[in-house]
């Protein structure tokens, strides 16, 4: 008698898998595949055009894990499923999106750090500029009358 298959997604191989430029690609994807599964359509893994190294149910538990443990709020969640259903993120020249824009970015910059841990968004970190790492800016040019003084400590 042959086994009966498991109901739990198996990814064939996470090397192929493309993992997600942003946590708000990462949303609006798993935003998209929860209507798809709410208006009736049967999701499995590595059946897409893209394989992803997760499932949707993959980012709701970190968002989850946020809310238990106080990182975001109930506001954050609500505005995340509103703005994610429509698709996009809120616009920052219309006035009355203003306050959506900034609960969307806290939620995105608390959302960005357990995706990367485990592996679901890769690229640089959300507000994170190699260049200006730490405060450091490369080759740059004093200030107007500003003057260099060098710091003393060891000579080399």
């Amino acid at each position: 008698m042959p086994l009966a298959p498991t109901r739990s997604p198996v990814l064939a191989c996470l090397a192929k898998a493309e993992p997600f430029a942003s946590a708000e690609e990462a949303w609006f994807w798993t935003m998209a595949a929860l209507t798809a599964r709410r208006d009736g359509a049967r999701l499995s893994a590595a059946r897409g055009a893209v394989m992803r190294p997760c499932e949707p149910d993959d980012v709701v538990k970190c968002l989850d894990r946020l809310y238990r443990h106080r990182r975001i709020d109930l506001q954050h969640a609500r505005i995340l499923r509103i703005w994610g259903e429509r698709g996009t993120a809120p616009n920052p020249r219309f006035p009355a999106e203003r306050g959506d824009l900034r609960l969307w970015r806290e939620a995105m910059e608390r959302l960005d750090f357990p995706l990367r841990q485990k592996g679901i968004v890769a690229g640089p970190a959300r507000g994170f500029d190699p260049g200006t790492a730490r405060g450091v800016v490369a080759n740059a040019a004093p200030a107007d009358g500003a003057e260099v003084i060098a710091f003393p400590g060891r000579r080399t």
